[in-house]
């Protein structure tokens, strides 16, 4: 499968570009989506092909994104705002160049990291023959089962490694959030002394004040 990127990302689309360069064989890609940027990716993709693109934003924000596919004839094909998450199954209508882009224009300081896995075609099946007449024999329905299992656990194990860099993101945002809290609970607790223990000299110097012209 052959990607290429381009966008409004600055230096950071040099990066992704890179990334896209080293692995322009595979169907997943993460990469980081600046703030106000957006980064599109082109496929040529022939006529009648089964196509599914998914993304899921992992960091960033309320992980959330725009994305947007257009087929070659620039008619929108699927378009979603603020996602964090989706997946949209379609089939190529002719030949020529499909786009699809990832936009966080709406974010004026928060940047994401996306994954979006894009599948083109149909996986080729595990053996020659297997599209022939007769049945297949014991071992090769066996050896077919293994692979669609081995395939399902491949899904299962990126699903759970996003939902972990997910989790661990927001967990780091909320131990963040709450060592800002405690410093900032710190500080008051610091004034709120302070502030007690000159009041309290003030009594006093009061007192003092007023017994010395009593005595004069």
């Amino acid at each position: 499968m052959l990607l290429r990127g381009s966008g409004t990302a600055g230096p950071w689309g040099w990066l992704t570009l890179l990334l896209v360069a080293c692995t322009a064989r595979a169907s997943e890609i993460t990469f980081e989506l600046p703030d106000n940027a957006k980064q599109c990716f082109y496929e040529e993709i022939v006529q009648g092909t089964k196509c599914t693109l998914e993304f899921q934003v992992i960091t960033g924000g309320h992980y959330d994104v725009d994305c947007r596919l257009e087929g070659p004839d620039g008619a929108v094909l699927y378009k979603e705002m603020k996602k964090q998450y989706d997946s949209f199954t379609f089939t190529a209508s002719r030949n020529g160049t499909y786009k699809f882009c990832f936009s966080n224009e709406f974010s004026t300081f928060t940047h994401k990291t996306v994954y979006f896995d894009f599948q083109v075609g149909e996986d080729p099946p595990l053996f020659p023959s297997e599209n022939r007449a007769t049945a297949l024999t014991q071992m090769e329905s066996a050896c077919v089962s293994i692979h669609e299992a081995l395939k399902s656990v491949i899904d299962y194990q990126t699903h759970f490694r996003l939902r972990e860099a997910q989790g661990r993101s927001r967990a780091e945002d909320l131990n963040t959030r709450v060592a800002y809290w405690s410093i900032g609970e710190a500080i008051i607790l610091l004034v709120v002394s302070i502030g007690q223990v000159f009041l309290l000299k003030s009594f006093f110097s009061d007192k003092r004040t007023t017994t010395t012209r009593v005595g004069s």
